[in-house]
């Protein structure tokens, strides 16, 4: 019971408990979209996008989170439309815009005489030096994104699901589609503090690939990708503490093994889980 419960009496744990799990649920949520739609890279690429906008706020003094967020709606937003305007595939425009966007972070990054540590803490995560301001920060982050899709969560499966039935039935799905792109960039850096930019991704699909092995509907999806989302941190972050490992790292490697266990399950079993287009509301 002490492996349990030592770690407790320390705030900066219960902080980062708290963190994990809020971070959790939003990835697994919004990711669950992603994986719908299969923009996994999209993932990786705004979290390299949002390296500059972190390195800018570091610069000014102000919250990283406003920076962040600014970086990677704004290449989000920037992505929809290249896609749409300039008549490319979305990777393409993608590949091109997180490129610049995060050479243009590590550029800025060379510019700082000395080396900062708290910037490649972004890199890989330091949950457990989430202060208190910074976890109001992320709730209200964490708010304001799953407030909106449980406001528009018909509309933007609708659109996700069947973009050209959504748009005969007069959906606006351009909107929706930059919505959800928004959504993306604001997850990520919802997340940035907890697990980086290298491992955010992960946070983002693995729930949501695990839940699509063993769901037959969007909804349970949702459901058992949140309870990943949200149990796996907290299992990581113990483990990180007994450990002593890199607390992101950890995370990610417990939500890992929960995919083999899981993916390995159904096929001994015989059950496959259904591709993404079978998925109702």
């Amino acid at each position: 019971m002490n492996l349990v419960l030592d770690p407790l009496a320390y705030p900066f744990f219960l902080r980062a408990l708290a963190a994990s799990s809020i971070v959790g649920l939003v990835c697994a949520t919004v990711g669950s979209y992603m994986v719908l739609r299969g923009l996994a890279f999209m993932g990786d690429a705004l979290s390299h996008s949002a390296f500059p906008g972190v390195v800018v706020a570091y610069l000014l003094k102000v919250p990283f989170y406003f920076g962040a967020s600014i970086a990677a709606v704004g290449t989000a937003l920037a992505i929809g439309w290249v896609t749409r305007q300039g008549k490319l595939r979305s990777d393409t425009a993608t590949g091109v815009l997180f490129a610049g966007m995060f050479a243009l972070g590590v550029f800025l990054f060379s510019l700082i005489p000395n080396y900062v540590g708290d910037l490649f803490g972004f890199l890989f995560g330091e949950v457990l030096g989430i202060g208190m301001s910074d976890l109001i920060s992320l709730a209200v982050l964490a708010a304001l994104v799953l407030g909106t899709v449980a406001l528009l969560w018909k509309e933007l499966l609708y659109a996700t699901f069947d973009p050209l039935g959504a748009a005969a039935s007069g959906l606006p799905v351009g909107r929706l589609d930059y919505l959800l792109l928004a959504l993306i960039a604001l997850t990520i850096v919802i997340s940035l503090q907890s697990v980086g930019i290298i491992l955010v991704v992960a946070m983002l699909v693995t729930p949501a690939a695990t839940a699509q092995v063993i769901s037959k509907s969007f909804g349970r999806l949702v459901v058992i990708a949140g309870s990943i989302g949200v149990f796996c941190p907290i299992v990581g972050l113990y483990c990180s503490y007994w450990l002593n490992s890199a607390s992101g790292a950890t995370v990610v490697l417990v939500e890992s093994a929960v995919f083999c266990v899981v993916l390995m399950s159904t096929l001994v079993a015989g059950r496959i889980g259904h591709p993404s287009g079978a998925f109702g509301s």
